[in-house]
């Protein structure tokens, strides 16, 4: 069902984006109603609009709280174009039709990050905003809502291409943001009133799956910049913590990418710059959309070499004032500045059937250093299967770690069976084309058989850490001894489900 835009309601807090569409409105002969700053601002564009005043012959009063909250705006955006009733009543109460609403909200998350004073704080809630756009967002059989700048250039296409017109499937598809966007902006003045106690979150794993968070992130971050963290982003950021808190008294700098839970790239370097290189190169095309975390400070470097590709969360100690101002250049993006308390993990637990189940943490690399192979690993070795066993400890299972110099160059995650894995990992390492030749193997479990060993060797790897305690271990061993490999056992095993 095809609609033709004829009157827009415009108000917005910010102007930025928004002259291309007033000049195509205003190329359509669209009449534009508009309100205080917006209205000024368009009219300093050379831009005719009808002031809402008109409509509703009151004034903007009580300090700008109360601009449109009137019959005589409301009527216009509720007002079905179907029902007979209503148009009675609009003609009745001269309430004219407005067929397209462009409204974004006061920034009451920005103005949380920026003052501490509730005064300033409370006068960012907005209330007619969110009304206009649930209103408009309710009638999309009539009216096109638009409630994010995001959606300014397709609305300005379509202006265009459609010469004015909307179909009622694109009428939908921008309610739909819309209820999101005010969605998003309560929940944000909910979790304000409610600190410490829960907060709701958009959704869950899914669109369809509600969910809360119980718990207080503000013992644990700074929040710098970027929307409210996602059920995904928070169940990865916990992935994160836990990985880089391996590395918190390391003397080298350790940069990580996380991708649904799995460290997909992770080095250990003497800059923070050259770890986000290596770890990057690691795994490329995994990396984006991930979840980044560094044991070290951002310097502005690194800001520009990150910024370069999409993520969704930065976790850092600390951040250069010049990084950040790189860094805050996507409105979306999460920074977190990681305080030292966030390094102490928490006993991890998980409701199942009809209880909740808890164990201990997973502490520790191993538990013994037994040198099991044809000979004594190197000091290279050494250091390159310690880092790999904690890289590995951090996979799903079953869960196969290659490292290379303190790089992860190749991984296999998540197989039910380790050969899988291995297959996985070496594919992996061959994609973005590094030589396994004096490449590691860490192993989260015992080989039950001297397979994977094989497959490793003939890949090039000749050192390989796995916690032992098969009773087939001796198979893997003996191989190890005939082809001079190197294997230490470690009594312990690093499970992930």
């Amino acid at each position: 069902m095809q609609k033709k835009i004829q009157s827009a309601l415009i108000s917005v807090f910010y102007k930025d984006g928004l002259e291309p569409i007033a000049r195509q409105l205003q190329q359509l002969g669209i009449t534009i109603y508009s309100t205080g700053g917006t209205q000024k601002f368009l009219e300093d564009l050379g831009i005719p609009c009808v002031a809402v005043e008109s409509l509703t012959s009151y004034p903007s009063i009580l300090g700008g709280r109360v601009k449109t909250l009137h019959p005589a705006v409301f009527g216009g955006i509720l007002g079905r174009r179907y029902e007979a009733q209503d148009l009675e009543e609009m003609k009745q109460y001269q309430i004219p039709e407005i067929d397209l609403v462009i409204v974004d909200l006061y920034p009451f998350e920005e103005t949380l990050r920026n003052t501490s004073e509730e005064k300033l704080i409370i006068e960012k809630i907005d209330i007619g905003g969110p009304s206009m756009i649930r209103a408009a967002a309710k009638n999309f059989r009539d009216i096109v809502v638009i409630a994010a700048k995001d959606d300014y250039a397709s609305l300005v296409d379509l202006l265009q291409s459609q010469k004015g017109e909307t179909s009622l499937e694109q009428r939908k598809a921008y309610a739909a943001k819309a209820f999101e966007v005010v969605m998003h902006y309560d929940i944000a003045i909910s979790n304000y009133f409610n600190p410490g106690q829960q907060q709701v979150l958009r959704y869950g794993e899914n669109p369809h799956q509600s969910a809360v968070f119980h718990g207080d992130l503000s013992e644990l971050f700074t929040q710098l910049n970027g929307k409210e963290l996602s059920y995904n982003n928070l169940v990865d950021v916990d992935a994160a913590i836990q990985l880089i808190h391996e590395f918190k008294n390391d003397p080298e700098k350790v940069f990580a990418i996380i991708k649904h839970t799995n460290v997909c790239g992770i080095a250990a370097r003497s800059s923070v710059k050259e770890s986000w290189d290596a770890a990057l190169a690691g795994d490329p095309e995994s990396a984006f959309g991930g979840v980044l975390v560094c044991n070290g400070a951002i310097d502005k470097a690194t800001a520009d070499a990150i910024n370069e590709i999409f993520f969704e969360v930065l976790i850092a100690p600390a951040f250069d004032t010049d990084a950040l101002e790189v860094l805050k250049s996507k409105k979306n993006r999460i920074l977190l500045q990681q305080k030292e308390n966030a390094a102490s993990l928490k006993a991890p637990s998980k409701s199942l059937l009809n209880g909740v189940l808890e164990q201990g943490i997973d502490e520790g690399n191993f538990s013994k250093w037994e040198e099991v192979g044809g000979r004594q690993t190197t000091d290279t070795e050494k250091a390159d299967l310690s880092f790999a066993n904690l890289v590995c400890k951090h996979l799903k299972s079953n869960a196969i770690a290659l490292v290379k110099n303190k790089q992860l160059v190749g991984k296999g995650c998540g197989q039910t069976s380790r050969v899988d894995s291995l297959r996985q990992s070496i594919e992996k390492a061959r994609q973005f084309h590094f030589d396994l030749h004096s490449a590691v193997l860490a192993s989260d479990a015992f080989f039950p058989f001297n397979d994977c060993v094989q497959m490793a060797h003939a890949a090039g790897i000749e050192a390989f850490i796995q916690p032992g305690g098969s009773v087939r271990d001796k198979d893997s061993i003996e191989y190890c001894v005939s082809n001079h490999l190197a294997m230490v056992m470690t009594g312990m095993r690093h499970f992930k489900h």
